[in-house]
């Protein structure tokens, strides 16, 4: 069994293929069986950084504004699936794993003219366009969030795949060991405060009000994306109990030294605050259609987040005062989130796929 995995574009589609990828490791595939198909931004360093080979393509998404990019995309997204259609050949894949962005498409369409399956997993609970249109002709539709099926009706619900430090994750055992690689000290109460793998500037607006706001019985652990590290660092550097940090690789780590975090409303951060039982103020991203907001409904409706939009600043500073001062219903929370969700979803995509194959 030799697999083909199809991510491109953001952390969203990348690290849950990334995390497949390891499962099927894990299940006895070795890293040599397991080709990465993508395009030139993230998953063109991440993906060779975990180890896994990658092809990358010389393809982009559909541009929302006037551009003549739209005029050659159909000659590139023709020119990338026979580049994939070799490599599939080559490599005697069995099977096209899709995760969403521009290299769905021309990737399942050399799977289908190589007469393999195609497997898709979308990550959102509002399908991508990608998807949808790959989905149709699928041998097998996998979401991660129920409300995905109102438009991708054959959908398995499996959750969204993390990487294996989130399996065992155990914030007790772990916290200690956080906060102290963060220079933290092991019995400050710690707020943590993340957009997403490329950061979020209203998120560190909110930051830098809450840093800036005393008293403050709190430290401040800031993940403000490498884009906007430089311009915040001045800041920070004059702040105690604020510390700030451009990247996390290690996610795990970084929910392990927090009581409470501020996030976005992306389909992983709500996957890892369920697996991690972390108490969370959501803010969802003000764009597509809302689907953030409906990424985060379930949690939001069990009692594990509380959702507030980002034109209201004012409410999420407020809101992270009081639970941060509110032990018991931060713990509340924690419960809630944690019975929230779906777990071991990396192994469940694995297991789906070798069952597809018989194998």
């Amino acid at each position: 069994m030799r697999v083909g995995l199809a991510a491109a574009g953001s952390g969203g589609h990348v690290y849950p293929a990334l995390a497949v990828a390891d499962a099927l490791v894990a299940s006895g595939l070795a890293n040599t069986d397991i080709v990465f198909f993508g395009g030139d931004r993230m998953e063109a360093t991440a993906v060779p950084d975990a180890g896994y080979r990658f092809v990358g393509v010389d393809i982009h998404g559909f541009r929302r504004t006037i551009s003549t990019a739209n005029v050659t995309l159909p000659i590139k997204v023709r020119n990338a699936s026979k580049r994939i259609a070799q490599e599939i050949r080559t490599a005697d894949l069995s099977v096209m794993i899709v995760f969403g962005g521009y290299i769905s498409g021309p990737a399942a369409q050399a799977a289908r003219r190589c007469g393999i399956p195609v497997v898709v997993h979308e990550a959102n609970a509002v399908p991508g366009m990608a998807n949808k249109l790959v989905a149709g002709k699928a041998d097998l539709v996998l979401v991660g969030f129920r409300q995905a099926l109102a438009k991708l009706r054959t959908g398995i619900v499996v959750g969204n795949p993390l990487r294996a430090s989130f399996d065992t994750f155990d914030r007790t055992s772990e916290a200690e060991a956080a906060k102290s690689h963060y220079g933290i000290a092991a019995e400050a109460p710690v707020l943590g405060i993340v957009g997403g793998s490329l950061g979020a500037e209203a998120l560190n607006d909110i930051a830098m009000t809450i840093a800036t706001t005393e008293p403050r019985p709190f430290h401040l652990l800031h993940v403000t994306g490498p884009r906007n590290a430089e311009a915040i660092s001045p800041a920070a550097s004059k702040v105690e109990g604020w510390t700030m940090v451009p990247y996390e690789d290690d996610m795990a780590r970084f929910y392990a030294a927090c009581d409470l975090v501020i996030s976005r409303a992306g389909a992983l951060t709500i996957a890892e605050l369920e697996e991690t039982s972390t108490p969370a103020i959501v803010v969802p991203l003000p764009a597509g259609k809302g689907y953030q907001r409906q990424n985060a409904d379930d949690l939001v409706a069990s009692g594990g987040a509380m959702l507030i939009e980002q034109g209201d600043p004012n409410a999420i500073v407020a809101s992270a005062f009081a639970l941060m001062a509110d032990d018991a219903h931060r713990t509340s929370m924690a419960a809630k989130a944690g019975a929230t969700g779906h777990r071991h979803a990396a192994a469940e995509v694995a297991r789906l796929t070798r069952e597809l194959l018989n194998v």
